[in-house]
């Protein structure tokens, strides 16, 4: 099974049904697998192997995405807001490559060599559908860079479409059905959402770029049913609600990830829109998406405990789903006990962990996902941020996320990042950045995390910010904070 053959399915069994809108675009899945037939007649004309889209969230994108599966080349959606150097430099990366493109970055890639641009088709020249097997890469995804040069992942058919059966069941969706798309076209989690939702035939309804204002009334509008955000959209959406005590009546489902969730704002969540079915899923570019889940039973138990330990779960991401196996191992690759903070390693079908150059995955079908973490004794994964975060002072490993949950408890905390800055005596020190709307009190906060944690994990400089520096995708960017310091001395 292939990826052309999920929008094939779907089309033949529902292909009257409102399969997509957007951009004042409405198809139904009959129109899109035309759309996508099209599309891989155009890129038949070219002599490439992978189609690149530059632009925000449109119908046209959705279409291209299977018009590249039928057409038997790569689909490769590209950061649009990044530089011109970087845009060239991704292109130059897979080139020869055709470019579709939106009429604000058409100007950037014209001209580049290797790089062919290709209009939208003619509707009367349709492709048959390539038959490709389950080696065939699908997508090439760049990873957000949070910490260095993006790499091109490499998502192959085998990886997707395990993914989309193990996950969801054909047509199972009702045709009042209808998932809000507002993250962008170049994250894991649109490229899953998307071929989720053909499958089960849901319709997709695309916000062209995040705006709160506008994600609240789209989704009114259009009777959304489901939507995946990134934290710092979710907060921003429940401001809007808050204000305007409308909420979102036709919501039932509400899926988060991409960054790391404070507990506080799913509580709020939980209290704003208690109709609503919560899920936390974590995943990764290199695994096809989602490999853990907490589920919306999870969320309530957890909520509604008063259990510390059970309660504690509302800031875990759930169980690895039942087609997915999950480690924490050590520096040495011993597999840790229940508790142990340590590197977390993820094998299954779905995970692909290849880029264009390499691949990170053992003799044994491990990929190791460079973030540290624990589970519990009942399988529950939580999350301690980036192994390149860790900050190792006086020879001791800390997590900043033990600091900034701390920091982020006291009343006068907006937002907080905790980085390790080099020193020559501790060889890093602890610095916090905090966001307040009050004047700090550098000394009351010291005290703060020295009487919930200890004296080791006491920043030993905290400096107000207006705001923190977060990625498109809600990850939060601390090298560009220790990047500022280290600098700066």
């Amino acid at each position: 099974m292939n990826v052309t053959m999920l929008l094939q399915m779907t089309a033949q069994a529902a292909g009257d049904r409102v399969a997509i809108t957007g951009n004042d675009i409405q198809w139904t899945y009959n129109d899109l697998a035309q759309q996508a037939g099209a599309w891989a007649a155009a890129i038949n004309d070219r002599d490439v192997k992978a189609v690149a889209y530059v632009g925000e969230n449109s119908p046209e994108a959705v279409a291209l995405f299977f018009g590249t599966a039928v057409a038997g080349v790569s689909y490769v959606p590209v950061n649009y807001r990044w530089t011109d150097a970087q845009l060239h430099e991704a292109l130059t990366r897979i080139a020869p490559v055709a470019v579709v493109t939106d009429e604000r970055s058409a100007p950037r890639v014209e001209g580049l060599d290797g790089v062919h641009m290709l209009q939208r088709p003619d509707l009367s020249r349709l492709a048959e559908p390539s038959d490709t097997d389950g080696e065939f890469p699908a997508v090439l995804l760049f990873t957000s860079g949070t910490s260095g040069t993006p790499k091109a992942a490499v998502l192959r058919n085998r990886h997707l479409v395990p993914y989309v059966v193990s996950t969801v069941e054909f047509l199972n969706a009702d045709e009042t059905e209808a998932i809000l798309v507002s993250v962008p076209p170049y994250h894991i989690a649109a490229v899953s959402s998307m071929i989720t939702s053909v499958y089960a035939g849901r319709k997709i309804v695309l916000l062209t770029a995040f705006d709160p204002q506008r994600w609240v009334e789209l989704a009114r509008r259009e009777g959304v049913t489901q939507a995946m955000v990134v934290p710092t959209m979710l907060d921003r959406i429940l401001d809007i609600v808050e204000q305007d005590g409308l909420g979102l009546p036709s919501l039932r489902h509400l899926s988060y990830g991409g960054g790391r969730m404070p507990v506080d704002v799913i509580e709020r969540t939980l209290r704003l829109l208690p109709e609503v079915d919560l899920v936390n899923a974590y995943g990764l570019t290199e695994t096809s998406s989602t490999i853990s889940i907490l589920s919306p039973e999870d969320h309530r138990i957890a909520a509604s405990s008063n259990d510390p330990m059970v309660r504690a779960r509302l800031g875990s991401v759930g169980k690895a789903l039942p087609s997915v196996e999950i480690e924490i191992r050590d520096d040495s690759g011993t597999v840790l006990a229940a508790g142990e903070v340590g590197e977390i390693w993820v094998r299954g079908d779905q995970v692909s962990g290849e880029y264009l150059s390499h691949s990170a995955i053992d003799e044994f079908g491990w990929y190791p996902t460079r973030d540290n973490g624990h589970l519990d004794a009942d399988g529950f994964l939580f999350l301690h941020g980036r192994a390149d975060d860790v900050i190792v002072r006086g020879g001791e490993n800390i997590a900043p996320t033990e600091i900034e949950d701390r920091l982020r408890a006291h009343p006068s905390v907006d937002d907080v990042a905790v980085v390790g800055i080099p020193d020559e005596q501790w060889g890093e020190r602890i610095e916090a950045f905090v966001v307040s709307s009050d004047d700090l009190d550098v000394d009351a906060l010291k005290e703060w995390v020295r009487e919930g944690l200890r004296s080791t994990r006491v920043p030993q400089y905290i400096h107000q910010r207006e705001e923190l520096p977060y990625n498109e995708t809600g990850k939060l960017l601390r090298r560009v904070l220790k990047g500022e310091r280290v600098a700066a001395l």
